[in-house]
């Protein structure tokens, strides 16, 4: 199968820049959306410890937007809705360590690292289907995620 090339959205002009991006990652785009918009415009280190904390559901990611049925969880600061999404939390701890490997090859200081831009869209469905009884199979489509991520250096 091969994969077609997606350029990133935004071109920001300016020095002190580093951004990486994954295509077509398999987990929840409305979890991943719900992240992205959590992270923008937080130090790179300070998320990465976050979502690692997701990850060992201690601290939740509030849902802003897909919050429909989502219940409460205990700590949010300023929302009552939110969850523990693990999956997509270990997608981006890997973007964020990738832009900040990124960032290190290009000189900069991965300690003032600030994420000016964070967005995470729908890919390609892939079709498949769920076996069912007497031979008989009901199509899905799984769901696929990009994700792209620019950090600048910020004194």
């Amino acid at each position: 199968m091969t994969m077609g090339r997606t350029a990133y959205s935004q071109n920001p002009e300016g020095q002190n820049l580093a951004r990486a991006k994954a295509n077509e990652i398999n987990i929840s785009p409305k979890h991943a959306i719900e992240i992205a918009g959590f992270i923008k415009n937080r130090r790179a280190h300070d998320a990465i410890e976050y979502l690692e904390k997701v990850v060992d559901q201690k601290k939740a990611i509030p849902f802003k937007r897909f919050n429909r049925n989502v219940a409460h969880k205990r700590g949010l600061e300023g929302w009552d809705a939110g969850r523990y999404p693990k999956k997509a939390s270990l997608a981006y701890i890997r973007l964020l360590s990738a832009v900040r490997k990124n960032a290190e090859y290009n000189g900069l200081d991965t300690e003032k690292l600030v994420i000016v831009h964070a967005s995470a869209n729908r890919g390609r469905g892939q079709k498949a289907f769920f076996p069912r009884a007497m031979g008989r199979a009901t199509p899905k489509v799984r769901e696929t995620v990009n994700i792209e991520i620019i950090v600048q250096e910020v004194e």
